[in-house]
């Protein structure tokens, strides 16, 4: 099992910047990749980023330029920095893991204010 704990959200106005973090703890030996979804009221859970345990990384065309993700193996911990947030970047986010199956995190609100 691996458990993802989410922190970080929270309201900022437009053209501001969050990191929101994502510790992983239980057995994250051979996690093959972690990322960030986001699903908006009415809308389907889109995938945001998504990085692998080789360093390699991906994101969704609405984001490239703006959202940087990235790891810390030493803390189990992936991160994504989001700068010159729009209001349509308004979502919960979740964090993902794949190991064996997918793992999610309980998700954290992003609020961008116009």
């Amino acid at each position: 099992q691996v458990q993802l704990v989410e922190s970080g959200g929270g309201l900022v106005q437009a053209g501001g910047s969050l990191r929101l973090s994502c510790a992983a703890s239980g057995s994250i030996f051979s996690i093959r990749s972690m990322g960030w979804y986001r699903q908006a009221p009415g809308k389907q859970r889109e995938v945001v980023a998504a990085i692998t345990s080789g360093g390699s990384t991906n994101y969704a065309d609405s984001v490239k330029g703006r959202f940087t993700i990235s790891r810390d193996n030493a803390k189990n911990t992936v991160y994504l920095q989001m700068n010159s947030l729009k209001p349509e970047d308004t979502a919960v986010y979740y964090c993902n893991a794949y190991r064996l199956r997918e793992y999610w995190g309980q998700g954290t609100q992003v609020t961008v204010s116009s």
